[in-house]
């Protein structure tokens, strides 16, 4: 009996944590990441700002439980994918699907992949997540060829800085993430020319 009520505490626990954490994404919409503030925060959950505390010992951990939500949300949705057999078509389904979860929400977007919050670092637990991410990644792009630890960082970063230029420049439109699959297919050109050359 005391495991049931315990369970239930603790369920209750969780459900609380995550609707601070759905009412804490909602502000950074509108306030940006930087610009939320644990005062309204409480102020939107009709609580006194030291109740938080009862949740999160600091900001940096709303930030850290924001940030394990985010990845969370992005591993269940590269986890949903069917992808196809073929290995390039299968790192560009699932990069496809990466770039447009990243652009789909600025806040998000800046948590995850930008870290504009100063002395931020996420919890091994909450990074967790988004190794788990770049793992699966990771597993396709080995299977389409690319194998060294150098031009999969070289990938990453290309993929980055697609995503850094959409957000930037034309947030809601697709001016740079349209050309996601040229440049997959260039990379890994690229990839298969080096080889033969050695």
């Amino acid at each position: 009996m005391i495991g049931t009520a315990t369970l239930t505490i603790a369920q209750r626990r969780e459900a609380k944590v995550a609707s601070i954490v759905a009412t804490a994404w909602e502000l950074a919409h509108s306030q940006g990441i930087g610009g939320l503030s644990l005062h309204a925060l409480a102020r939107e959950l009709g609580i006194r700002q030291p109740s938080l505390y009862a949740y999160f010992d600091s900001k940096h951990a709303l930030y850290d439980a924001m940030f394990a939500d985010g990845n969370r949300q992005l591993l269940e949705r590269v986890d949903a994918l069917k992808l196809p057999r073929e290995p390039r078509a299968a790192v560009k389904a699932f990069m496809r699907t990466f770039v447009e979860f990243a652009v789909e929400d600025e806040a998000r977007c800046a948590l995850l992949f930008q870290r504009p919050i100063p002395g931020f670092e996420p919890s091994s637990e909450s990074y967790g997540y988004a190794q788990a991410v770049l793992a699966r990644a990771v597993d396709l792009l080995n299977a389409a060829g690319i194998e060294r630890q150098g031009d999969i960082d070289c990938f990453v970063a290309m993929v980055g800085g697609l995503i850094d230029a959409q957000v930037s420049n034309d947030p809601r439109g697709d001016r740079w993430t349209r050309h996601l699959g040229r440049l997959t297919d260039l990379y890994l050109d690229d990839i298969v020319q080096r080889r033969k050359r050695t």
